[in-house]
């Protein structure tokens, strides 16, 4: 990777939260401007789509607050700790579809959002599935459903999922023929 076009001078953490922080930094622009940004800084997230041996996907309808709606979903979930994204890919499987995966590929890795963060969010595929049981966060109200690999693909493309990082790892997953 070639060296960064602009040069940091200063950061500001305006806001500690609990899962990420909100800073304030200035930098200088290739043209000699300088530009000062907000930005959400986090400790990156995971995406899992859960294969069922049956041709079926495992998915998650999540009330999110931010958006006040009921998402159709993968699961996914913030690393924490610094602890490695299959770890923790593993562990959000568990917590919230009640499925233990006995085989998690990757497929890569993306930026959610850019121009507002730098979260990076690191996609697995989830296979050999035993059902273990849900261990839901005390802030979670998720339910768990189960449906056919092809209609999966089809609300990612048909507008009835609209969680972009889903639609995402649905596809991805298709793309590269795990799913």
């Amino acid at each position: 990777m070639a060296d960064s076009p602009i040069r940091i001078t200063g950061r500001t953490t305006i806001l500690k939260g609990r899962k990420f922080d909100f800073e304030q930094f200035t930098y200088v622009n290739p043209k000699g401007k300088t530009l000062t940004r907000e930005v959400v800084r986090h400790p990156g997230a995971v995406l899992v789509v859960a294969k069922l041996h049956d041709d079926r996907v495992v998915l998650i309808r999540n009330h999110r607050p931010t958006v006040d709606r009921e998402l159709l979903e993968c699961c996914a979930g913030t690393i924490e700790h610094g602890d490695p994204p299959a770890d923790t890919a593993a562990r959000e499987l568990i917590e919230e579809t009640g499925y233990k995966a006995g085989k998690l590929t990757p497929l890569g890795e993306f930026y959610t959002s850019p121009g507002l963060s730098d979260e990076m969010m690191w996609v697995f595929v989830a296979t050999e599935l035993t059902h273990v049981g849900q261990h839901l966060e005390e802030d979670e109200n998720i339910v768990v459903e189960v449906v056919p690999t092809a209609e999966a693909l089809a609300m990612a493309t048909d507008g009835r999922m609209i969680d972009a990082k889903s639609m995402l790892g649905l596809l991805w997953a298709r793309a590269k023929g795990m799913i």
